[in-house]
């Protein structure tokens, strides 16, 4: 047995028999659970998830590893013009310009990220080439898109016809305040256990409808937007990035998780680190996390957060529970 798992159950052992006198019988795999989960698994955020687990779990399935899974995924979400908050067809600053950002994370913790990318529909896959093929781990602005284009990706016009004439009501009023939860998608982050029990991350955006030109929100950071950790789980996050970016919300919960937490008690904690300081009435943040064994947990400052998971032959959506209470 593993230090870090003696002194975790030694703890568990002491607590339980405070609670309810000597002699106690404890359940480890009951309390070390929020969800009962198993491998491989697959798991992302918003509605647009199902489509996406269900190419990567396709990967998985004919033996492939979680890295390709996840990128694969979100690039299904990337490439669809109808989802308005990721890639192409993603709703732009308040300039005009559709901006992107991504990151992506292996078992082994290379990783790699692009921010501030404009014009290249799949951010993801360009992310993956900075881990892969450069010393690198976030490459921005002008000079990622240079590098994408190096690597043969096609420079395209990522403004739709349809995000464009959004952006010109906009205009009308140039009124910049977050509504919560006001498209149900955002933000895709996706987290994958492939058979030999390897994690990967990915996560892409376009971040926040209407934003400064040159914003960049929480997607792109390693430990922010996404993080995992083959030894533990893995964390992403969703929703206003400028809360997750002040407590390193997806680091905060993978090492919460290797301290003992659950992976919904660790979702819940790293909600509360930002509703303890931060004014939440009208900011959305939601987190997924998985643990090494496949169990999930979810948790949001607001209800409306919904998840798809595609475990044990099934791709399904599932709300998370909340902070703040419908």
């Amino acid at each position: 047995m593993k230090r870090r798992d003696f002194l975790k159950k030694s703890a568990l052992v002491t607590t339980a028999s405070a609670l309810v006198g000597c002699d106690v019988k404890v359940d480890f795999e009951n309390l070390s659970s929020f969800k009962n989960g198993g491998l491989p698994i697959v798991i992302s955020t918003w509605n647009h998830g199902v489509a996406a687990n269900k190419v990567a779990m396709n990967i998985i399935k004919n033996g492939g590893n979680a890295l390709d899974a996840v990128e694969a995924g979100v690039r299904v979400t990337e490439s669809d013009p109808e989802m308005m908050s990721v890639g192409y067809g993603g709703l732009p600053d308040r300039d005009g310009h559709v901006t992107l950002d991504a990151c992506i994370m292996d078992y082994t913790g290379n990783c790699g990220a692009v921010s501030y990318l404009q014009h290249i529909k799949n951010p993801i896959s360009v992310a993956r080439k900075v881990m892969e093929e450069t010393p690198h781990v976030m490459l921005s602005g002008k000079g990622a898109l240079d590098f994408a284009l190096e690597k043969g990706f096609e420079m395209e016009n990522l403004l739709t016809e349809k995000a464009e004439n959004l952006w010109k009501e906009w205009l009308v009023t140039s009124q910049y305040k977050p509504i919560v939860n006001i498209e149900n998608h955002d933000t895709i982050g996706l987290l994958a256990i492939d058979k030999k029990g390897n994690i990967s991350g990915a996560c892409t955006t376009s971040g926040l409808a209407w934003k400064l030109h040159g914003r960049v929100g929480d997607s792109p950071i390693i430990g922010a937007g996404m993080y995992v950790d083959n030894e533990i789980g893995g964390a992403c996050a969703t929703g206003v990035g400028e809360l997750v970016m002040k407590t390193l919300g997806s680091f905060l919960i993978v090492e919460l998780m290797r301290q003992g937490m659950n992976p919904q008690e660790a979702c819940k904690e790293a909600v509360m680190r930002i509703v303890a300081k931060e004014e939440y009435n009208d900011m959305q943040v939601g987190y997924l996390a998985i643990d090494k064994n496949g169990n999930y947990g979810a948790y949001s400052i607001h209800p409306g957060f919904n998840f798809a998971l595609h475990l044990g032959g099934e791709n399904k959506m599932h709300d998370a529970e909340s902070f703040v209470k419908s």
